[in-house]
C-alpha cells in the first residue's frame, strides 16, 4: 500500500463520527459568500427540481443539518467539504449566514469525504459515483477491495459501476440525465458492440424496458445476434483468473494493475504509479 493510501485510510471514521456528534459548541456561523466550493465534489449535475425543493424547506425550517468546512487558503475564507446543496439554496435565498461545523481535513481526505456523503445521501448519479471510484483508484494507488472498503460499498458494486464509464458517450448521458439506470448500464455493459449499446438503449428509452428485459436482449444479442467477429469476440470473453491475478498483484505492489491479455497467449501487464517516489518504490519491490 502506498504511503497516499496509507495516509488517506487512517482516522476516516473518526473524522465522519466528529462530523455527526459535534456538539452545539463547534457551530459557527458562516457567510455564504465566505465559503468556497470542494475541488474534490464528485457531483456535478444538481436537477433543478430537487434544488427548488430544498429551497422551500430551507425557507419554511432553516438550515437543519450544518454545513461541514475546513479553513479557506486566506484568513476569514472557508473550503466546503459537504453541504453544497445547502449552499446554493442558502444563497438563493439571501441568507445572511448558514451554520456550519468546522473541522481539519487535510486535502487526501476531500474526495473520500465528499464521496462518502454524497453515496450516503444517494445523491450522484451512475457516472459521477463511477468517476469518483476512478478517482480514489488512480489518485491514491487504491485497489478495488480497498475502494470499497472506504465507501461502505461491495466490491463487485464498485466494478460494476467502473463498467459503466466503458459504455458509448451517449448512453452515459442518458445515465447522467436519469433516463437509464444503472441496472440498465450494467446489462448494457454486456455487450462489445458500442453501436449496438447505443441502439439498445435507445430502444430501452423510447420503449421503457426493464432491467429484466435489456439483460434478456442482451443474452439473445451475445448468444446468436451480432457479425461473426463481434461472436469471436464474445467468446473470447476475458477469464475471471485474470481479475483474481490483478487483485493480488495490486494488493502486493499497493497500486492499480491491469492484466491486458491478446491473442495467442500474448499480452501486457500495466501497473500505475503517480510520482517518482511511487515509482522508485516500484522498482525496488520488482527488483
Amino acid at each position: 500500500m502506498s504511503e497516499a493510501t496509507k495516509r488517506l485510510g487512517r482516522g476516516l471514521d473518526e473524522l465522519l463520527a466528529e462530523i455527526e456528534t459535534a456538539p452545539p459548541s463547534r457551530l459557527l456561523e458562516i457567510v455564504p459568500e465566505a465559503i468556497d466550493p470542494n475541488p474534490a465534489q464528485p457531483r456535478h449535475n444538481f436537477a433543478p427540481e430537487r434544488l427548488d425543493e430544498l429551497v422551500d424547506s430551507i425557507a419554511r425550517h432553516g438550515i437543519l443539518q450544518p454545513l461541514v468546512v475546513r479553513d479557506g487558503a486566506s484568513p476569514g475564507r472557508y473550503e466546503l467539504i459537504a453541504g453544497e446543496r445547502r449552499l446554493r439554496a442558502a444563497r438563493r435565498l439571501g441568507l445572511a449566514t448558514v451554520p456550519a461545523i468546522r473541522i481539519e481535513v487535510p486535502d487526501e481526505r476531500l474526495l473520500e469525504l465528499a464521496l462518502v456523503e454524497n453515496l450516503q445521501r444517494q445523491s450522484l448519479d451512475p457516472i459521477e459515483e463511477a468517476h469518483a471510484y476512478r478517482r480514489l483508484l488512480e489518485s491514491y494507488g487504491y485497489t478495488q477491495d480497498e475502494v470499497a472498503q472506504r465507501v461502505g460499498r461491495s466490491r463487485s458494486a464498485v466494478a460494476n459501476a467502473l463498467r459503466l464509464l466503458e459504455l458509448p458517450e451517449p448512453v452515459k448521458e442518458a445515465l447522467r440525465a436519469g433516463k437509464l439506470t444503472a441496472g440498465h448500464g450494467r446489462a448494457l455493459a454486456g455487450l462489445r458492440d458500442p453501436a449496438l449499446q447505443q441502439t439498445l438503449a435507445q430502444r430501452a428509452i423510447r420503449d421503457g424496458m426493464s432491467v429484466r428485459e435489456i439483460e434478456a436482449a442482451v443474452q439473445r444479442h451475445k448468444g446468436k445476434g451480432g457479425s461473426p467477429r463481434q461472436r469471436r469476440r464474445e467468446r473470447r470473453e476475458r477469464p475471471p483468473y485474470l481479475e483474481q491475478l490483478e487483485t493480488e498483484l495490486a494488493r502486493r505492489l499497493g497500486t492499480r494493475v491491469r492484466i491486458e491479455q491478446r491473442a495467442r497467449a500474448r499480452g501486457r501487464i500495466v501497473i500505475d504509479f503517480h510520482d517518482d517516489e511511487q515509482f522508485e518504490h516500484l522498482l525496488e519491490r520488482l527488483s
